[in-house]
């Protein structure tokens, strides 16, 4: 990698936490930060020693010195932040979920084409030893012809005393909803290993509802999706499904299964994150499911700062070296806009009770 090269962060919570210090591990200099309120970008740039900070995302975006842009910011200003940035000539990384629609993600895939840039989508997940894992075995043929697919999500916390705060997340226009914030994450790992989706169709549920505004205290109603249920066709004939929930108190964590002609793989997960060392089971000999080794390379190093940045730093580096030798990478703004549609498919399916063609 080029030495010195600059990047802006473009939003302080995730990207305070993961895409700073991440970035500045794989030889990025962190030059500014934005946040729309000006108390938020100040403090952050101080806490982690920035020099520049700015309420203006354009002016951040339009710095000659900047080579990068990576972009943190809930999902209602993705596309015009991504676009922009693309224009002015920066590479991008741009947070999940990637847009409000796929109407937005259609412009951003094509300024990503248009610009000659590197482009991809915070899907680092695909990175994490449990996911590569899981997507060689079924390259390789363990369980011959994959056919079936399920994962189960169930989290959330005990209740809080009275409503939960209505922030972006509880608003549609804002593209907020628990599908795009996590449903999107396994999607992209069901495109991972599957390919494209062909149909969609799917169930939407808010099942606490109740929200309080910050500024005036009104009791209101959350317009998004803390639940919800998916049934995908893929276009190689492999069927998948998920069912998640945000308000599941006690948490249990995510479980998938993955089932072929010859045999079964099968993982889980304390959290909604699949961890540094999660583990993969497997049997295709019609014996008891056991632990399979994880090769050494796929977890190069450990970080003990925050659970996701080993993946996220992982992804980092594929995003270096596609700038650095301008080959194709993975996931792209094109992987970017197919998780897009998908989301947006099982929306009009919830709405519409019907099954949903994408391809």
């Amino acid at each position: 990698m080029a030495a010195n090269r600059k990047i802006g962060v473009l939003g302080v919570g995730f990207g305070s936490d993961v895409h700073v210090p991440g970035l500045r591990s794989e030889g990025w200099d962190v030059a500014a930060v934005y946040s729309r309120n000006e108390d938020r970008a100040r403090s952050a740039a101080e806490s982690l020693g920035i020099d520049s900070w700015s309420t203006d995302a354009m002016e951040i975006i339009g710095r000659d010195d900047l080579d990068a842009i990576a972009i943190a910011t809930p999902p209602r200003p993705h596309s015009d932040l991504a676009v922009a940035a693309l224009e002015a000539g920066k590479h991008v990384i741009c947070e999940k979920p990637f847009a409000v629609n796929a109407e937005e993600s259609a412009q951003m895939r094509d300024a990503a084409k248009a610009s000659g840039k590197v482009a991809m989508v915070a899907h680092e997940f695909r990175y994490t030893p449990q996911r590569t894992l899981i997507k060689e075995l079924i390259e390789d043929g363990f369980l011959g012809k994959p056919q079936t697919a399920n994962f189960e999500l169930l989290m959330g916390r005990p209740s809080p005393p009275g409503p939960a705060p209505m922030t972006w997340a509880s608003r549609k226009a804002e593209g907020g909803g628990f599908l795009g914030a996590l449903g999107s994450h396994y999607i992209d790992g069901l495109r991972f290993w599957f390919g494209d989706v062909a149909t969609a169709s799917g169930h939407l549920s808010t099942l606490r509802p109740d929200r309080k505004e910050l500024t005036t205290g009104a009791n209101v109603a959350s317009e998004t999706d803390d639940a919800f249920s998916f049934i995908l066709t893929h276009v190689n004939g492999v069927v998948s499904s998920m069912t998640a929930s945000s308000v599941v108190s006690p948490s249990t964590g995510a479980r998938l299964t993955v089932a072929g002609t010859k045999g079964v793989l099968q993982a889980s997960q304390p959290g909604p994150n699949p961890p540094e060392d999660g583990v993969v089971f497997g049997s295709n000999d019609g014996g008891p499911l056991k632990a399979l080794p994880t090769p050494e390379r796929l977890t190069p190093f450990t970080d003990d700062r925050d659970p996701r940045l080993m993946a996220f730093r992982l992804f980092l580096r594929e995003f270096n070296r596609a700038i650095d030798t301008g080959a194709a990478v993975t996931p792209n703004f094109d992987d970017g806009h197919a998780c897009q549609q998908v989301l947006d498919a099982i929306r009009q399916s919830s709405e519409t009770g019907r099954v949903v063609p994408i391809i």
